[in-house]
């Protein structure tokens, strides 16, 4: 029989598994399985402050047997108060808390109501030592915490608790880029009024695309951003043929048709998109049959992201109004995008587009 990690190994362990993970419940998840499985607690989770004026914690990983009931579909859906009295026992506290029997102490008011009789909460705070977030683990008996259940609890949730603050910073990080992105990718429709609201649906059905084809995650974020980011060359475009209400001449057509290109050459500027997302945004004019710009490549030669966000882009195109046109009913516009199957589109994202839009009938 394998002998059990020490404390130590423990921590060594889960540290190299937090440092490489993608976000906090992969890294947080195996400590609280181990937590499970190492101790008398039945269930395991790590809760996060979401700051503001309504501030509330909320699971973001968990383990084991959780509560069941009204109470706890609330609390998954609206978290736990901020001030609920165990955060505020824990907020000054220099560690964990352990508490055998929740009906007997006013620290864990409100558990019982929850089926919970013993828990033990460890504080992870951020830089300034503010609290972050709260690894818990309970019991629905009664439960004197062993020394050796209270060793291990210690050891893990303090030397993780940095790791998943570093973590917690991370995420706000990729927030505030995400939002960033999105944020610039709305600033053409505030000079084109009548394209409001295009850029969220249209990376909307984009996105649903991709997921039904199978894109990875990762293939998902550079098809998003690219989405919010496609018209930011029109930023680039005069007024006078961005908003002719009329169809546009040769020569202004050949203007408007640099915007590809040139929001290319601004988004490449912000360095951090990927080349995916470069790709969608200059490529998202190009057809199947070669005939389309910026650079008139064809079948699969075009990027994967700019051949699925380019049915979504006619398809809202073509059902909402235009300077110059009326909105076409939803039935024509599938109808359009299918019979351009093969000569404007890539006929595996049509397929894709017209089960969707078959789930949608």
């Amino acid at each position: 029989m394998k002998p059990r990690e020490s404390n130590a190994e423990l921590i060594v362990e889960f540290a190299e598994i937090a440092l490489a993970a993608p976000d906090v419940p992969a890294a947080v998840t195996p400590i609280l399985e181990r937590l499970v499985s190492r101790t008398a607690a039945v269930g395991s989770a790590y809760f996060q402050l979401t700051p503001g004026k309504d501030g509330a914690f909320f699971a973001r990983a968990a383990s084991g047997e959780m509560p069941t009931g009204p109470t706890m579909e609330r609390i998954l859906q609206h978290g736990l108060p901020e001030f609920t009295p165990l955060f505020e026992a824990l907020r000054g506290s220099p560690g964990p808390l352990f508490f055998a029997d929740t009906r007997l102490a006013s620290e864990t008011a409100g558990f019982p109501d929850l089926g919970v009789t013993s828990i033990a909460g460890a504080p992870v705070r951020d830089e300034t030592g503010a609290l972050l977030g709260t690894f818990l683990m309970h019991t629905f008996v009664r439960h004197e915490w062993t020394e050796a259940e209270a060793d291990l609890f210690a050891a893990i949730s303090g030397t993780l608790a940095s790791l998943a603050a570093r973590l917690v910073a991370k995420e706000a990080a990729v927030s505030a880029r995400e939002r960033a992105v999105h944020a610039l990718g709305l600033a053409p429709e505030y000079r084109d009024r009548e394209t409001k609201g295009h850029t969220d649906r249209v990376t909307n059905l984009a996105l649903q695309v991709g997921v039904a084809l199978g894109l990875t995650d990762s293939a998902l974020e550079s098809l998003r951003w690219g989405a919010y980011l496609h018209d930011i060359g029109k930023i680039g475009i005069p007024d006078a043929v961005l908003l002719k209400p009329d169809r546009l001449d040769p020569a202004e057509w050949e203007l408007m048709k640099t915007h590809a290109s040139i929001g290319h050459h601004f988004a490449a500027a912000l360095e951090f998109p990927p080349a995916e997302t470069l790709a969608v945004i200059r490529s998202h004019h190009e057809r199947w049959d070669g005939s389309g710009y910026s650079d008139g490549p064809r079948g699969e030669a075009i990027p994967l992201g700019a051949r699925i966000f380019s049915v979504a882009d006619v398809y809202d195109a073509l059902t909402n109004v235009r300077l110059y046109k009326r909105a076409w009913r939803h039935e024509a516009a599938v109808a359009e995008i299918r019979s351009r199957s093969g000569a404007q589109f890539d006929p595996r994202v049509v397929a894709a587009f017209l089960s969707l839009m078959e789930t949608r009938a």
